[in-house]
């Protein structure tokens, strides 16, 4: 057996110590509720019969109680493109449950908003807290004590996370996270990005635009930019949450369809009532975090998990914070660069070798944990085969000896930087995020002086006038989860690299998010605390120098802070239902411990 490196040892341990009383309370109340909700049978004959009143094929099995009942949380909307194929999976889910003697219901649905059409709209200030909402549907969906097993439709940004910290307080039952891949590779990524820097210098139609962006995004599946959504599929492999090689297997295809196929055939096999019993409270464990965190650092994945995460882990009684994930980011090295951090999309990284090689690299090297309990027989090192059809059989096969592409994927001993790329910043202007993998090593760097806006308009209006062509910070305070939900700050991205491009020194400071696709200019992101609750960046004033570095991990102002007064915030804006989500933004706790207004309120 591979020897585990020191320092994922070190922060494991850690993180066990930190997490004692918090995840011995968890685990009590998991014990608890499965011998409060023994299986529908407690339930009192007119409870049980308003569940399957509407079962018709399957209304003798489940009340009977002859097999496992298994409930479908589904996030599916045809708005959605990931999303669009789970229009039709409960049905094929209830037929595939049959063949093994179980029974399937769609619990309920959790909603599923697209940051990719919010982005830049006032939409996009409700996109965290829908995290939070879909956590809550999730229980909605679980309460009726009704079901033995969970299998879990989502895919993008924050409707996993949602689903994953809705299902872990139901985590006494098993749980199978179902995806439905990616969609064909469309436009260059590199021929898109230049486009929408043209469109902002004023250079292209909004109809080139338009076109550009249609042949990139053009079908049903998954954005295949490795972004959140595609770091969220990640994720579930390394945590164990998926049938094997499950991520990145394109929809409608006779593979996806046995993955389903297999997941409710597994979830069907793993209840307490049978012989292999796995329940989700215990497959996420703290190594599990871990081998999610390593994963996310190896592959270049989304800031957002810098956030996400730590909720996830708060939802298992799990205490996780930046400095976890900056130490591990200082031994785990980057050996894939999808875009936008190399050229080729997750469909090029999948046909290089995917999840199968990466994990059987992260274990080989002793990055990651063998030892936890997965949906899958046989623990992490099933997910270091990958899938494939024996003809109408779903196999399995050990990952590829090479990269297919080491331009893209590449083995541990010769990985495109020793570091993971994600670095904890901080000093006088408070704790952020830089992901530093997506970034030239020589822009790790930035010291200039500051020019503070209070919305990304305002970025886009002084960069129209021409106000920021020379050295500069940009600062955009009064973006985090209390002053108006955290938006990313997409708009932001192409000025800030048209202004890179023409050679001009600059960075981004913000206690906002970026895209989960964050791109080439330097950043510190998420910084906490936030503007709004007294956080230095509410003393800063333009003219200021500011210093980014991501070697050191220093983010400060080289001025004095301590006898300015905090600028006021701008209004809060109301419209598009962003007054509806105005006590969770009163209640939000930071961004380092995921900036969820529900899990500081319940305590967790």
């Amino acid at each position: 057996m591979t020897k585990l490196h020191p320092i994922v040892e070190r922060v494991t341990a850690r993180i066990i110590d930190k997490s004692q009383d918090s995840r011995r309370r968890y685990l009590e109340l998991m014990d608890r509720e499965a011998q409060r909700f023994p299986g529908r049978g407690a339930l009192s004959c007119s409870n049980l019969a308003h569940g399957f009143a509407a079962a018709l094929e399957d209304k003798p099995a489940i009340a009977s109680g002859r097999g496992p009942n298994l409930a479908i949380v589904t996030a599916y909307n045809d708005m959605l493109s990931a999303h669009q194929p789970y229009g039709r999976y409960p049905e094929a889910m209830k037929l595939y449950a049959r063949e093994v003697g179980a029974t399937a219901q769609v619990a309920g649905g959790v909603p599923a908003m697209c940051d990719g059409v919010t982005q830049g709209q006032d939409g996009m200030e409700l996109s965290l807290f829908s995290r939070d909402v879909i956590a809550m549907a999730t229980a909605v969906a679980m309460s009726h004590a009704m079901f033995d097993g969970m299998a879990l439709l989502g895919i993008c940004d924050k409707i996993v996370p949602g689903l994953v910290i809705g299902a872990l307080r139901f985590g006494h039952l098993p749980a199978v996270f179902v995806p439905s891949g990616p969609m064909p590779s469309g436009l260059a990524n590199k021929d898109k990005q230049k486009v929408r820097q043209l469109y902002a210098e004023g250079k292209a139609t909004r109809a080139d635009l338009l076109a550009s962006e249609s042949a990139s995004y053009h079908s049903p599946g998954t954005c295949t930019f490795y972004g959140t959504a595609n770091s969220n599929q990640m994720m579930m492999e390394m945590m164990g949450l998926h049938v094997p090689g499950a991520a990145f297997v394109p929809p409608n295809t006779p593979l996806r369809s046995a993955l389903t196929r297999a997941a409710v055939h597994r979830l069907a096999k793993i209840g307490r009532e049978g012989e292999d019993y796995r329940p989700m409270g215990r497959v996420v464990d703290e190594k599990a975090i871990v081998n999610a965190c390593v994963g996310l650092l190896a592959t270049g994945g989304s800031t957002n998990h810098a956030i996400h995460l730590p909720a996830m882990a708060r939802a298992a009684g799990i205490k996780l914070d930046w400095q976890d994930l900056d130490d591990l980011s200082a031994v785990v090295p980057l050996i894939a660069r999808v875009y936008p951090n190399g050229a080729g999309d997750v469909n090029h990284f999948y046909a290089a070798g995917g999840m199968s090689f990466v994990v059987r690299e992260l274990l080989d090297a002793g990055l990651a944990h063998a030892d936890v309990l997965t949906v899958a027989a046989g623990g992490m090192r099933a997910y270091a085969e990958e899938p494939v059809m024996d003809g109408d059989a779903l196999a399995w096969r050990p990952a590829p000896a090479k990269s297919g592409d080491d331009a893209m994927l590449r083995p541990v001993a010769q990985a495109f930087q020793p570091d993971g790329g994600m670095r904890l910043v901080q000093g006088n202007l408070g704790r952020g995020t830089f992901k530093t993998s997506a970034v030239e090593r020589e822009r790790w760097t930035i010291e200039a002086p500051a020019r503070v806006f209070d919305s990304q308009e305002a970025v886009q209006a002084a960069f129209k006038a021409g106000e920021l062509d020379r050295d500069v910070v940009v600062v955009v305070r009064f973006q985090g989860p209390r002053a108006n939900g955290m938006p990313e700050l997409h708009k932001l991205t192409p000025p800030l690299g048209v202004l890179q491009d023409k050679g001009f020194k600059v960075a981004l400071v913000t206690d906002g998010r970026m895209s989960g696709a964050s791109g080439k200019v330097p950043a510190a992101i998420h910084v906490t605390p936030e503007a709004l609750s007294g956080g230095p960046l509410a003393q800063i004033r333009d003219g200021d120098v500011v210093r980014l570095c991501g070697h050191t991990g220093t983010l400060e102002v080289l001025a004095d802070l301590s006898a300015r007064s905090a600028a006021s915030p701008p209004p809060a804006d109301m419209g598009t239902g962003r007054e509806l989500f105005a006590v969770l933004r009163l209640h939000a706790d930071s961004a380092e411990l995921g900036g969820s207004a529900m899990l500081a309120e319940a305590g967790l």
